[in-house]
């Protein structure tokens, strides 16, 4: 900053405090205040200061600073939607409810919370933040932001159609899986008591799937009822990319509970749509009982193609994982030992010599609450009497199944000129990038309990996140030089050996995650940390005692924040873009 004295022909010269910076590459230059009204004395110790003298007088009692409003998170979120042009996408013209809708975008990314939360932080009197001030609503409440989703809401398909134009080509892979979100409530239509496929047991839910690129970039979102299966959400999927993406080449990857053998052979063939999904444990103990999967296959390699009868057209890729193996080995001998622990107890009961444990069905209720705990009861022979109770192990059954430990058999109807065997196993691991998007909804952007009583706000809240998210995911990407994320993945995918082998990090994430700096000496963040720093970017409101009106100034970003600003190609100042 600095004072600037412009010559007024024959006035006095105008005074104004100014401030330059740089924009686009550019040096500008924008005026604070006019000070011309204040006294000389008071300019001069203002001039002296910003040139980095001592002041003739104090100048403590010249300002007041009567708000701050943190914004650097806003100026980061909204400046990466703008630049995604996102607010093109959800409409064209500008208007109230797009800002409505962008506000609600950026504060699930910015401050997640409710829709009577994000209102109260919009509003003036009650700001958490700029994000109001910015976009100009600061009159909103939480009838505005309803009506708002509603408007949205009608705008789905379209923007939906608009992100598969951008991200969806023909003859590409798409990534398809289902989660739920826990209900408030019991008023919504949607809300059942079903599969609690977010860990939240016992509650009304709606469950929801995903459309998503290989990388992860979410497409669409559709919203069923709580107790809807995971193979019945598949048909609108299908008329979806089909239909309203117009692709008339499409592989969809999905887990073995969505693509089921019924569903391949009623929806995706008559559909003309490829897949690549993974069969059941009791279907690949057939392939090994009827000898055409052979186990000694994996004695020097961990992947192999198969062919079937029983799957026409189709290639199996038969992959087994070592680490898998050990890990399943390990937690059934540890249920084992924890079973046999709890029935021993048992056995005592039945033989001490007072009040011995007796009674057939007293001794069976009793058996029947362990072998329930532990899953175990296909691996004991049990015999129960009046008297007594007795146990043991189905040693060549456990042998069976053990000698299956970490074998998974993926299923594609892809030819291998179009897909390799390496391709299709990364391929379906790629699954892992919507069930990043499942966990990012419940750990950062706050997508339940969902308090909405009607269906409609329902879909419409699910929709926001899914755009929220959009917004997050190429954040996070940009910013992935400084933060604890793998910033260089090509360097990770060449040390992996074979696509069986767990993913491997990169030797510069590793050097970047021990030393907690990056490789230019930033200190490394997780995307919510780095978005709390960039909070302290503030917009603060200035009066000066003197009548000359306010004006506002911007923190000046720190080294860290500027690099997140910068890697991010936004500003903090008012431009964004």
């Amino acid at each position: 900053m600095y004072v600037a004295r412009v010559p007024n022909r024959g006035s006095p010269p105008a005074i104004l405090l100014r401030e330059s910076y740089r924009e686009g590459g550019k040096v500008k230059n924008r005026t604070l205040a006019n000070l011309s009204r204040w006294p000389a004395d008071k300019v001069d110790a203002l001039s002296q200061v910003l040139k980095g003298l001592p002041p003739k007088v104090d100048l403590a009692q010249a300002f007041a600073i009567v708000r701050s409003l943190p914004h650097g998170h806003v100026a980061a979120v909204l400046g990466t939607a703008r630049r995604l042009g996102l607010e093109e996408l959800i409409d064209p013209a500008p208007s109230r409810n797009r800002d409505l809708a962008m506000a609600m975008l950026v504060a699930q990314v910015a401050e997640p919370g409710s829709k009577l939360t994000i209102a109260r932080g919009l509003r003036a009197a009650t700001a958490t933040s700029s994000l109001g001030e910015v976009l100009g609503i600061s009159g909103a409440d939480e009838d505005d932001l309803y009506a708002a989703m509603d408007w949205v809401l009608a705008r789905q398909q379209a923007i939906e159609n608009s992100l598969a134009a951008r991200h969806l080509a023909n003859g590409t892979l798409v990534l398809y899986d289902v989660s739920s979100a826990a209900f408030e409530g019991h008023t919504c239509p949607l809300g059942k008591i079903g599969h609690a496929r977010d860990g939240v047991k016992g509650r009304l839910q709606i469950v929801y799937g995903l459309l998503a690129t290989t990388a992860g970039i979410p497409v669409a979102i559709e919203v069923f009822d709580g107790d809807t299966a995971d193979p019945k959400t598949l048909a609108t999927q299908i008329s979806k990319l089909k239909d309203r993406f117009n692709l008339g080449r499409v592989c969809l990857v999905g887990d073995r509970g969505m693509l089921t053998s019924a569903r391949i052979d009623k929806e995706l063939r008559p559909a003309e749509l490829d897949w690549i999904t993974a069969l059941r444990a009791p279907q690949i103990k057939a392939l090994v009982e009827a000898d055409a999967l052979q186990l000694s296959l994996f004695d020097k390699h961990n992947l192999a193609q198969i062919t079937h009868p029983d799957y026409p057209g189709e290639r199996l890729v038969c992959c087994r994982n070592p680490a898998l193996t050990q890990q399943r080995t390990r937690k059934r001998n540890d249920l084992l030992a924890a079973t046999e622990k709890e029935l021993d107890t048992i056995v005592a009961a039945t033989r001490r010599a007072r009040r011995p444990l007796r009674g057939k069905d007293k001794i069976g209720l009793r058996v029947g609450k362990v072998i329930n705990k532990y899953k175990m009861a296909k691996h004991f022979d049990l015999e129960i009497t009046d008297e007594s109770f007795t146990y043991i192990r189905k040693t060549d059954q456990i042998a069976a199944e053990a000698a299956l430990d970490g074998i998974y058999v993926l299923r594609t109807s892809l030819p291998e000129h179009t897909l390799t065997d390496d391709d299709v196993v990364l391929r379906y691991k790629g699954l892992e990038d919507v069930e990043r998007f499942f966990r990012t909804l419940n750990s950062e952007l706050d997508v339940r309990p969902i308090r909405h009583r009607l269906a409609d706000r329902v879909r419409a809240h699910m929709f926001l996140r899914m755009l929220s998210y959009y917004i997050s995911w190429h954040m996070k990407q940009a910013l992935a030089p400084i933060l604890f994320t793998d910033h260089n993945k090509p360097a990770a995918a060449a040390k992996r050996t074979n696509p069986v082998a767990a993913a491997q990090r990169s030797d510069a994430a590793l050097a970047k995650a021990a030393r907690k700096y990056s490789e230019d000496d930033y200190p490394v963040h997780s995307f919510t940390s780095l978005l709390a720093d960039l909070r302290t970017i503030c917009t603060n409101h200035i009066q000066p005692t003197a009548d000359t009106p306010a004006f506002t100034m911007h923190t000046t970003p720190t080294a860290l924040q500027q690099r997140a600003l910068d890697l991010l190609n936004v500003t903090h100042r008012h431009g964004y873009t």
